[in-house]
């Protein structure tokens, strides 16, 4: 096995996912201490899309996220380009190879979408975007396929505020996060990548001037337990 780097090509990323999808989401929740459930609530809450709205869900995996929306009415879309983790979704929640409840899955790359310009309400990618290769053109695809007036909401890993803080957190990630993700069955190497790429993605002020060089505009974030989330919203100009 060949682990993702932090140069983040496509199928090195893809391939470490489709060996994670399994017990992803379980491993997610130890290592989070629940906390991953909290944020995938204050991200429905920030995408707050309602019936007869559409919410394309990118880096959905299994779909955990994807279902938070259509409990409040809309009809969303679960993409992600690792087939392992849609495949598991699928699995999961019934249906067919391209749906479960109300919940289509659609295998996607989030540098060339699957989708036709201006067709969805809202976009949405949580602890995801960090793993494209190019984070600036991927923000322009979702721009492209967003109506306008829609909405962009993003979930991910960022840097805590706090320096005491962040020293602790820092030394979570490196030492700790691998040893209790491989205690917990996850055999290959890919929360060391994890770790790594954490440690390497923007801070919240570089995340947002990404966002707005990419074309969005109204660019705002606010941090989740201390920082290590932080959630960014745009909106696609109207004119």
């Amino acid at each position: 096995m060949t682990r993702a780097q932090l140069d983040k090509k496509p199928h090195e990323v893809a391939a470490m996912f489709d060996r994670t999808a399994r017990r992803y989401d379980l491993v997610n929740d130890l290592l989070s201490l629940g906390q991953d459930r909290f944020w995938r609530k204050a991200t429905a809450r920030a995408v707050d899309a309602g019936p007869g709205e559409v919410v394309l869900d990118l880096g959905a995996g299994t779909g955990t996220s994807t279902v938070s929306f259509t409990e409040l009415g809309a009809r969303a879309i679960a993409s992600d380009f690792s087939l392992g983790m849609l495949g598991e979704g699928v699995r999961r929640l019934g249906g067919n190879a391209l749906s479960g409840p109300g919940v289509p899955f659609v295998a996607g790359d989030a540098l060339r979408l699957p989708f036709a310009d201006e067709s969805v309400d809202a976009v949405t990618i949580s602890f995801a975007l960090r793993n494209v290769h190019d984070t600036e053109h991927a923000l322009r695809e979702m721009l492209r396929v967003t109506k306008p007036g829609g909405r962009l909401v993003i979930c991910e890993f960022s840097h805590p505020r706090v320096r005491s803080f962040d020293v602790v957190y820092s030394q979570y990630l490196m030492r700790l996060l691998p040893l209790v993700a491989k205690a917990a069955g996850s055999n290959d190497d890919s929360y060391d990548y994890l770790a790594e790429s954490i440690r390497d993605w923007h801070d919240q002020p570089a995340l947002a001037a990404i966002v707005q060089r990419a074309g969005w505009e109204r660019v705002a974030w606010r941090n989740l337990s201390l920082g290590i989330v932080a959630l960014h919203r745009g909106f696609k100009p109207r004119g």
